[in-house]
C-alpha cells in the first residue's frame, strides 16, 4: 500500500518555523512528492497555487493576518485543505467552510496526516471517515 500522501505536492501555512519544520517532515514521511512552506500569505501567489499544489495545511492565523480569504481561494480552486491551528472557533470554521476538517493545536502528526489524506481522497486503512 503507497503511503498516505505519495507524491502529493503540499502547500503548508505556517507562521511557527519549528512547527513548519515538523509538519514537513511528517508529510515527506508520508510520501509527499513536494513540500512548500510560506510562513506569510506574501510568500505565495494566491492565483498559482491551484496548478502548484494538491493540498494545503492551512494555519488560521499568519503574523496576526487571517487566512480565511486564502481559504476561501483554496476552496473555490478545487484545492483539498485542512486547517491546523491554535486560533480557532469550531463552530465559525464549521459553518463557514463545512466539510474542511479543522486540526486543533497541538495535534498529533498521525492526525494532521489522516485529515490531509482524506481531504484528498485517501483514506488509511481501516479508516472509512475522518470527523470534521
Amino acid at each position: 500500500m503507497p503511503p498516505l500522501l505519495d507524491g502529493l505536492r503540499i502547500l503548508v501555512l505556517e507562521d511557527e518555523f519549528l512547527i513548519a519544520m515538523d509538519v514537513e517532515q511528517l508529510c515527506r514521511d508520508h510520501g509527499a512528492g513536494e513540500v512548500v512552506i510560506a510562513r506569510d500569505l506574501a510568500e505565495i501567489d494566491g492565483r498559482q497555487v491551484a496548478t502548484h499544489f494538491d493540498a494545503a495545511i492551512v494555519d488560521l492565523m499568519l503574523g496576526g493576518t487571517s487566512t480565511l480569504d486564502f481559504a476561501s481561494g483554496l476552496r473555490a480552486a478545487g484545492v483539498p485543505f485542512v486547517f491546523a491551528s491554535g486560533y480557532s472557533d469550531p463552530d465559525e470554521i464549521k459553518a463557514s467552510f463545512p466539510g474542511v476538517r479543522l486540526v486543533g493545536k497541538p495535534y498529533s502528526g498521525d492526525d494532521l496526516m489522516q485529515a490531509v489524506a482524506a481531504a484528498c481522497g485517501r483514506a488509511a486503512p481501516g479508516c472509512d471517515t475522518i470527523p470534521t
